[in-house]
């Protein structure tokens, strides 16, 4: 069976002086490969044309056959990594609580070890006749959300 190690070593040497970043690397028994690998401004078809042509050549399918899939995190789906949070500052994401809970707001910012999620709430100030809408900072360990995922808008 093929390492995952050896797969993470071709594909961060692919990277150096690159922008992309790893999200992923998964075998399953059987030895399909699937790399998934991300960038700021989204992933093109030919770098990962690229960076599959990349690992062919430096793994043998004479000592192992294998199947590779190499693509993007994909737009939508949960964030696995600090640096998909990093890249998403500044834009509207969805986040579901272990508990159940979940908020759609602007990620403010995000840490090794927390982000903060901006949220609008409704309070009623003391004496007002009407409830407005207020900004909130919701603070998170990773440990603490089932998921956080990017928000598409057509707007």
């Amino acid at each position: 069976m093929i390492e995952k190690k050896t797969v993470c070593q071709i594909v961060d040497e692919w990277l150096e002086g690159k922008d992309y970043f790893l999200v992923e690397v998964t075998i399953s028994p059987d030895d399909k490969i699937v790399v998934e690998i991300d960038h700021k401004e989204g992933v093109w078809i030919e770098d990962c044309v690229e960076l599959s042509q990349f690992i062919e050549a430096r793994l043998s399918r004479e000592q192992e056959d294998y199947e590779l899939e190499v693509g993007s995190a994909g737009i939508g789906q949960p964030f696995k990594v600090l640096q998909q949070y990093l890249i998403h500052v500044g834009e509207e994401v969805e986040v579901r609580a272990r508990d159940g809970r979940k908020w759609q707001g602007i990620l403010k910012e995000a840490d090794a070890d927390h982000f903060v999620l901006t949220v609008q709430t409704k309070v009623k100030p003391e004496g007002a006749k009407r409830p407005k809408w207020v900004d909130e900072d919701l603070s998170f360990g990773y440990g603490d959300v089932e998921y956080t995922k990017y928000v598409i808008s057509f707007k």
